[in-house]
C-alpha cells in the first residue's frame, strides 16, 4: 500500500480522493504538476520554425518545377514537306527521336493536326478518317475528335496528346507536346 501512495503523486484536479474519482479518470490518470507546460514565446518559435520550413518546401517545388519546365522544352524538328503530304493524307513519325509513334494528318490546304498514334484507353493505333473529322480506334471502337483529340465514343476516357506544329517556308515542324487530361 506504500508503494501505491507514492506512485500518487498529486490529486486530480477537482481534490476529491482517487476512489471517488469518474471511472475515465481511474483509467486515464494525469499528473498535473508533471505535466509540460510549454510557454507561449517557445509555441510562437514552433510556429515561426513550422512556417519557416512549409515556405521553404512550396519554394523547392517551385524551384524544381521550373528546372523541370527548362528541361522538359522539346527540340524544334522538321516532320515533311508540305507538297509530300496530299490532302486528307497521313505521316507516321518520331517525335521526339525514340518515342512513340505520331499521327501527322492533312486536313485540308492549310490545316495540319499531328497526335500520338495509341489511343489513351489501351494503347492500340488510332486511324484517320478525314472525311469524318475523327480519329478512330478500331480494338474497342474509340473516336476522337479530328481537330482537339477529344473522345467522342468508346472506352477511351482522355483525349489524345496534341502535337504542335508550325509551318516554314513550305515544311511542317513539330515544336512541341500539349498533354492533356480533359
Amino acid at each position: 500500500m506504500i508503494e501505491q501512495e507514492n506512485e500518487q503523486l498529486t490529486m486530480p484536479p477537482d481534490g476529491r480522493p482517487p476512489e471517488k474519482q469518474p471511472r475515465w479518470r481511474q483509467d486515464f490518470p494525469i499528473d498535473w504538476p508533471q505535466d509540460e507546460y510549454i510557454s507561449r514565446r517557445e509555441f510562437v518559435k514552433f510556429l515561426l520554425l513550422t512556417s519557416a520550413a512549409f515556405t521553404a518546401g512550396q519554394f523547392w517545388f517551385l524551384a524544381q518545377n521550373l528546372l523541370r519546365q527548362r528541361a522538359d522544352r522539346q527540340p524544334v524538328q522538321e516532320i515533311a514537306r508540305v507538297e509530300d503530304i496530299p490532302i486528307g493524307g497521313t505521316l507516321i513519325f518520331k517525335y521526339p527521336e525514340d518515342s512513340p509513334a505520331r499521327l501527322l494528318v492533312r486536313v485540308d490546304e492549310e490545316i495540319f493536326v499531328a497526335y500520338e498514334q495509341q489511343c489513351t484507353h489501351l494503347t492500340c493505333p488510332v486511324i484517320p478518317e478525314v472525311e469524318a473529322g475523327e480519329l478512330h480506334c478500331p480494338c474497342h471502337e474509340g473516336v476522337f475528335d479530328l481537330f482537339t483529340g477529344r473522345p467522342l465514343a468508346g472506352p477511351p476516357r482522355r483525349p489524345l496528346a496534341r502535337i504542335t506544329l508550325d509551318l516554314r517556308d513550305g515544311r511542317v515542324f513539330a515544336t512541341g507536346i500539349e498533354e492533356r487530361t480533359r
